[in-house]
């Protein structure tokens, strides 16, 4: 193999790589497209969180801020803890990025292929959670929202439709179920992922 016929093959993410051979199941696909949503469902289930963290700083009960502090100053105290419509924002910010996201991405994704999507979606979902993990370490709110919020938002958006777009065209025949088993996968990512902080 010549040094130009390295340099012209296709990435392991390439679109290129993925063509399925003759013969290929497509029933196979489901259930990975299931298996991604299953992990960014969780965001839907990030409410089971709010209580254990507007009590991160009191442990027992809630210490609440001095009454004479900003917005800007509470959400850069470490002192007391933070107000649950607080921590709610970040559910805010994981839904209007994953709308944005999807919405920005959606043509990259179709010519760049799922499988690239799909480890973008992952790198940020995943990294947007551990800066949160430093945001409840370091009991800063603002990280929170940059990194599940923000970050894992685009996370959510670009894995949310990179499966559905994949799915839609193994099945063009069965639109409506191939979008359905991956929409149940987002919501049952919650299902499974919610009681997990209460065991």
């Amino acid at each position: 193999m010549n040094t130009a016929s390295i340099a012209l093959a296709p990435g392991i993410l390439s679109r290129e790589r993925i063509v399925a051979r003759p013969g290929f199941n497509r029933w196979l696909v489901p259930p990975a497209a299931l298996a991604i949503h299953l992990c960014i469902g969780m965001a839907y289930g990030f409410s089971v969180f709010w209580l254990p963290l507007s009590r991160a700083v009191g442990i027992t009960e809630p210490v609440a801020c001095p009454k004479d502090l900003s917005f800007f100053q509470e959400v850069f105290a470490t002192t007391c803890d933070w107000k649950i419509s607080m921590l709610g924002w970040m559910y805010t910010l994981f839904f209007v990025f994953l709308g944005s996201s999807a919405a920005i991405w959606g043509g990259w994704l179709e010519k760049a292929g799922p499988r690239k999507a799909g480890v973008v979606s992952a790198c940020c979902w995943c990294g947007g959670l551990l800066i949160s993990a430093l945001g409840v370490y370091t009991h800063q709110i603002w990280l929170m929202w940059l990194g599940s919020g923000v970050i894992g938002g685009i996370g959510l958006g670009l894995g949310y439709i990179s499966p559905v777009s994949t799915l839609i065209k193994w099945f063009p025949d069965r639109r409506g179920m191939a979008t359905g088993m991956a929409i149940m996968g987002f919501g049952g990512g919650a299902m499974i992922g919610a009681p997990w902080p209460t065991t």
